[in-house]
């Protein structure tokens, strides 16, 4: 019985670590918990500004099997990233110069997001997982650019990859068609400005990469 309810409160922080994340302002990332497991979540990143801007960089965060009593969480690109915080092989994002061990007090899945998104505006890392880039950062930024193009070209073309996975939660795109999707637009739209329930609407701009979203149209 004992083992049970620490599965079930278990089950109860994740989701709430879940819902907590929605409130903030991750922009241009969407994650969910896996469909099958939720120890292990599906993401991807719009960037919209800097050097990277216009890249779509898919990703997974995978929590530790005691979370949250237990090591930091991992976040792992599945999405070919050239940078100095992202292990070349690997593709997994070093998180250990603002996460040297996980606090369930003070830590939560949001700012393990929340720095996902600022590396990708603060390229000087002070112990970067990619010696490689790192250097190149330095000392040849224009050579640096043009590998970052070519990542963010690689994930365009990769955009309406098959699914990796049968996972229903999978995050998975297709080309834009108005048939199809300018009737799934126009009702959001329609939505109530106070919807309370509602944590945002977005979709992909039509030829484009860029995400926006409900707010951005009535701007």
């Amino acid at each position: 019985m004992k083992e049970l309810y620490s599965i079930f409160h278990q089950e109860y922080i994740i989701m709430a670590e879940y819902r907590m994340l929605q409130t903030e302002n991750l922009e241009g990332i969407y994650v969910i918990p896996s469909y099958e497991n939720s120890f292990l979540w599906y993401g991807v990143i719009f960037v919209r500004t800097g050097i990277y801007t216009e890249g779509v960089f898919r990703f997974t965060l995978s929590l530790p099997e005691k979370f949250p009593d237990d090591k930091v969480p991992s976040i792992t690109f599945t999405s070919q990233l050239y940078h100095p915080a992202v292990d070349a092989n690997s593709g997994q994002l070093n998180l250990n110069e603002v996460f040297s061990q996980w606090d369930k007090k003070q830590n939560h899945i949001w700012q393990i997001l929340k720095y996902l998104l600022w590396i990708f505006n603060n390229i000087n890392i002070k112990a970067p997982a990619n010696n490689e880039a790192s250097l190149m950062f330095k000392t040849n930024k224009k050579a640096f650019i043009e590998k970052v193009k070519e990542c963010v070209t690689l994930s365009h073309e990769h955009m309406y990859d098959a699914p990796l996975t049968e996972d229903k939660h999978y995050i998975t795109f297709q080309p834009y068609d108005p048939k199809i999707h300018d009737v799934a637009k126009n009702k959001m739209l329609k939505q109530k400005e106070n919807d309370e329930n509602s944590h945002g609407i977005s979709w992909v701009q039509t030829g484009s990469y860029q995400s926006f979203s409900k707010e951005h149209t009535s701007q």
